[in-house]
């Protein structure tokens, strides 16, 4: 084709930083990519971009450097820069309901407005995880187009090589336009020598396609691993830039509204539910079996869900806030970005869910003498919880598993104490232990460019893998345990099976009593559950018994009575090892390793990270296990040990004669460390 063919470059460059991140991470990033990419493309006026800032981010950098704004204000206003609306705190809009998106993308927009004078049109799609249900809600926003990968594309029987321009979907008649992002180019920007981008630029033009779009995150340019010294120290970004004003007579970057004035669409298109072709991979072909593969994930989205009905009803702005920043998707999957091994992220999801049911607490005028009790399917499964709450607690129970405690929030501090997570075999485990040897961790730089996030080699973190533990049960608390004869604490916290009862998971029947003592001024919940199912004791043999646990809540109160009862309804004697365990999100540097204690009749936890405490008293001396809960996770540099949890496991053994019953009560009070 002759010279004066020509084809059109968008790149989309999206960038955030999550609600609960640290400041440092906040301020390495702004540094190393941010700040330094912006600049960049403001000494090439003529280059053109489409750029998008999640909110939590954009805050951020409105209070500690507004003359970034100052400058993205100004490339707006010369044309040079399209600025992308989205959630405002980066949800995964399939995860959240239709009137947050609408609110979320409202906010954005407002916020783009007041900052650039910009109106957009185009939404950046969380991670691209696209499903047709969008088209409406996005379309009822004032969006006009959106973007994601071609890898989408390839479910729908297209090529990505065929793939240019942008496609019109729609919904009962609602019309979306879509762009497709190229994976090649996420691979070669900035990963391969610029030149490599602008041959295959050629060749496309050649083959007589319109455009190629790239879109992908920000911090690829400074922050992962390698990058800042390859695009900046070594100026891969300059040269690029300057590559892109050498080749301007045929190669036009544009942004996407442009080019949608120019330019009718490709082909009408529908597209099924998909993300990007490592999400994909990550989530097991879709987004939403991460709230399957970690229940841990389903409790944070059912609980979310359950307050945005509350809010919604509410209509209160500072709950809706905190609802908002409570959507931020990081915490809610796992990939080499996603933070659902994070605690810290984790914690910042329930913290602003947690703040947004004090504010309707305040709404609905509940006063310290305020108690609440509430049953529903919370997590989906057909099976109702039970939620109790007061004005200073709320313990959310599951009898049909376990009669597990899942949740347990502490408003004065807004914490969930509870936000565990189980130790996973992840399938980077195995393949880290496959390559451990000679060729463990010898990926190299050539000198054609460097290694994606994508491709680092695993294997160099074998050795962290070496007394890895996998948990077999979700890692809650008021878990109950029937203990086989000769369980070691090693074997406990290795989560090794060591049951001799079926009471850990089982069904537990519950009863719901509330009572008020007017003469005292005292309101309480009782929460009766019971079982009866198996021990195996020490031989072939089979015992029946009862469990019953009692969990006692008042009024104004932060102390919860726990009352355990077991029962031997056999004909036989027998002597059974029995263990409550409890798992907090909590840090005790006096309990940060594996250890042993008997003969408590009271102990304190104290964390000095969230500055509360927890003691408990005991009605007989009990012995106690305890071991630091770590796990191994992927994550941008590799693979890292991170803390979990705090489990404790207190425990009793006893003889039963026939129709006898044992008894024990905990009492539990949670306070702020002062």
């Amino acid at each position: 084709m002759g010279s004066e063919t020509k084809i059109d470059l968008l790149m989309a460059v999206h960038s955030h930083q999550p609600d609960g991140n640290f400041e440092w991470v906040f301020a390495e990033a702004y540094e190393k990519s941010y700040l330094p990419f912006l600049g960049m493309l403001y000494q090439h006026p003529n280059i053109k971009a489409s750029l998008h800032y999640s909110g939590c981010l954009l805050e951020w950098i409105i209070g500690k450097h507004p003359e970034f704004i100052k400058m993205l204000k100004e490339m707006v206003g010369r044309g040079q820069i399209e600025m992308l609306s989205g959630g405002y705190y980066e949800p995964i809009l399939s995860l959240i309901p239709e009137r947050d998106i609408l609110g979320q993308i409202k906010l954005m927009n407002e916020k783009i407005e007041s900052l650039t004078g910009y109106r957009p049109s185009g939404v950046w799609l969380t991670e691209r995880v696209w499903e047709p249900t969008l088209i409406k809600p996005l379309v009822k926003a004032g969006i006009k187009f959106t973007i994601v990968d071609d890898w989408h594309f390839t479910y729908v029987s297209q090529k990505p090589d065929d793939l240019s321009g942008y496609y019109v979907t729609e919904d009962e008649g609602e019309k979306l336009f879509i762009f497709p992002g190229s994976e090649r180019l996420r691979y070669t920007m900035p990963f391969r020598l610029p030149h490599e981008t602008i041959d295959y630029m050629r060749q496309s033009r050649d083959k007589g396609l319109n455009s190629r779009i790239c879109a992908d995150d920000g911090e690829k340019y400074g922050i992962w691993p390698g990058t800042f010294k390859w695009v900046y120290e070594e100026r891969w970004l300059e040269n690029f830039m300057n590559a892109l004003d050498a080749e301007s007579g045929w190669l036009k970057t544009t942004t996407f509204s442009e080019y949608i004035k120019a330019n009718g669409p490709t082909d009408r298109i529908y597209l099924t539910c998909a993300s990007y072709r490592e999400m994909m991979k990550w989530s097991g072909g879709y987004f939403k079996n991460f709230l399957i593969r970690y229940p841990e994930s389903n409790s944070m989205q059912k609980k979310m869900l359950y307050v945005s009905g509350l809010v919604a009803k509410a209509k209160s702005k500072k709950a809706q806030e905190y609802l908002y920043k409570g959507q931020c998707n990081c915490a809610y999957w796992h990939g080499v970005f996603g933070g659902l091994y994070l605690n810290h992220l984790r914690s910042a999801v329930y913290s602003n869910l947690i703040k947004a049911e004090k504010e309707l607490d305040k709404i609905n005028h509940r006063d310290s003498n305020w108690l609440g009790v509430d049953t529903a399917d919370l997590d989906c499964d057909s099976y109702d919880e039970v939620l109790v709450s007061n004005s200073k607690l709320e313990l959310d129970f599951s009898p049909h598993n376990g009669g597990a405690l899942f949740e347990l929030d502490f408003k004065p501090l807004a914490i969930n104490l509870t936000n565990t997570l189980m130790r996973r075999k992840e399938h980077y485990h195995e393949k880290a232990l496959e390559k451990t040897g000679a060729n463990a961790g010898t990926e190299k730089e050539s000198e054609e460019g460097i290694v994606s996030i994508h491709d680092i080699d695993k294997g160099k973190y074998a050795a962290l893998l070496a007394d890895v533990s996998y948990d077999w049960y979700r890692k809650v608390s008021l878990l109950d345990h029937f203990l086989k004869e000769g369980t070691a604490l090693k074997d406990f916290a290795a989560s090794r099976f060591c049951e001799a009862g079926d009471f850990l998971n089982g069904e537990y029947k519950y009863r719901i009593e509330k009572t008020s003592r007017r003469d005292v001024g005292t309101k309480a919940v009782t929460l009766w559950m019971a079982r009866d199912g198996n021990y195996s004791g020490t031989s072939d043999e089979r015992y029946i018994v009862r469990v019953e646990k009692t969990i006692n809540l008042k009024a104004n109160s932060s102390a919860v009575e726990i009352d355990y009862k077991i029962t031997n309804l056999d004909s036989k004697e027998f002597s059974p090892w029995f263990g409550v365990e409890l798992n907090y999100s909590l840090k005790d540097p006096h309990l940060n390793r594996i250890g042993e204690v008997h003969d408590l009749k009271n102990i304190n936890i104290n964390d000095q990270w969230y500055g509360v405490r927890i003691d408990f008293e005991f009605s007989r001396p009990t012995s106690m296990w305890y071991f630091p809960v770590e796990t191994i996770s992927e994550s941008e540099s590799g693979l890292e040990r991170t803390y979990q949890e705090l489990s404790l496991l207190f425990h009793w053994n006893f003889e039963l004669a026939p129709k006898a019953s044992w008894g024990v009560k905990i009492h539990k009070n949670i306070k702020i460390e002062e």
